[in-house]
């Protein structure tokens, strides 16, 4: 057989075609950096939000075995979404009330969280008692303030 010549025209495709393809793999690995970042972010979104959740779902149990001392509870009661105003509870010692024990908890477990950053309302509606709780709190390297809130009606 006779080998045919390679003309100059072709000189060099296949180095060509090795850069495309490790651009191309490179492009790939750089996609999946990003999705790994995105995912740990997300992640850790998602625990905050867990956090915040069972904090507040905490306090309102609380409240719920201590019915009669409900109005105590009432927490920086006024104010705008997570710039609340208004007062402490009505009691700061963590053994009479647990509001401060639970603020302390939520200011711990959640970055960027402090005690005028959480509110408790508690109003009379009907016969009940309608309570609101919300928790703020600004994850590290963020610029934006995430809540949660939640509310519930506990009968006397």
């Amino acid at each position: 057989m006779k080998a045919i010549p390679v003309t100059r025209s072709q000189q060099g495709s296949v180095l060509l075609e090795a850069l495309f393809a490790i651009l191309l793999f490179s492009i790939g690995v750089l996609a999946l950096v990003a999705l790994q970042a995105v995912s740990i972010k997300n992640s850790v979104d998602a625990k905050y939000r867990s956090d915040a959740s069972y904090l507040a779902n905490q306090i309102v149990a609380q409240m719920w075995l201590d019915r009669s001392n409900i109005d105590r509870y009432a927490h920086y009661a006024t104010g705008s979404s997570c710039a609340f105003t208004g007062s402490a509870s009505a009691d700061a010692s963590p053994w009479v009330t647990p509001v401060t024990a639970w603020v302390t908890q939520v200011t711990s477990l959640l970055p960027g969280a402090a005690s005028n950053k959480t509110q408790i309302v508690v109003n009379t509606v009907g016969g009940t008692k309608q309570v609101k709780v919300t928790v703020c709190w600004k994850g590290p390297q963020e610029t934006v303030t995430h809540n949660f809130a939640v509310t519930a009606q506990i009968n006397p």
